[in-house]
């Protein structure tokens, strides 16, 4: 993997790892980082035993980035970002770029957040505990239809849904969300976090 010296961005693509798993709502996140990764024609992803992640890096302009695939379950995303952190402690939270799925937003839709609360996301509540902090940005990927998923539904609901079949339509919406995501991302790699907040919000 090429060396560069200083990051000006760890994005990390939450999801589960696994082919059973890919194309699922709960997967969102991964698949935007991976799109945007192959549109800004970086390296090949590359397995990293120190991070348990696939990971790679590269430069788009004078922006520098390392792009991070968690390949723990959801729950567990936060390994990764600790072990990057103790890497690079004055700049970890600066920098870091979460894109996750989100039940909160309907499907097809996305929202650039910083410093926010959770509001429930296992991967998400796992990196604020590995980084001490929530004061790093997100991008959210709604996943879900109005009125047609609400949190207070058992978790068994939402799990099955998360991680379940995804329908021929809602696949088409997904997908636009996911296209979304990776646009923002190199909104941010292009022209920084306030630019993607203004032209995505």
């Amino acid at each position: 993997m090429k060396k560069i010296l200083q990051i000006n961005y760890i994005i990390l693509g939450l999801g589960n790892p696994g082919k059973e798993y890919e194309y699922t709502r709960h997967n969102a996140g991964r698949n935007a980082v991976v799109l945007f990764a192959k549109n800004a024609d970086l390296p090949p992803f590359e397995k990293d035993l120190k991070l348990d992640a696939l990971a790679t890096k590269g430069a788009f302009g004078k922006t520098s980035m390392l792009v991070v695939l968690p390949e723990t379950f959801m729950n567990k995303s936060g390994t990764a970002a600790k072990k990057l952190a103790l890497k690079n402690k004055k700049q970890i939270a600066a920098s870091v770029i979460v894109v996750h799925d989100d039940l909160d937003l309907p499907i097809g839709n996305i929202k650039l957040v910083k410093n926010r609360g959770s509001a429930g996301h296992k991967g998400v509540e796992s990196i604020m505990r590995a980084l001490g902090t929530r004061d790093f940005t997100r991008i959210r990927i709604g996943i879900a239809k109005p009125a047609h998923i609400k949190k207070s539904q058992s978790e068994e609901v939402v799990l099955k849904t998360v991680i379940g079949r995804v329908s021929p339509d809602d696949t088409n919406l997904l997908k636009k969300g996911i296209k979304k995501a990776a646009s923002a991302l190199q909104t941010i790699v292009e022209g920084g976090i306030e630019r993607a907040m203004n032209e995505w919000n």
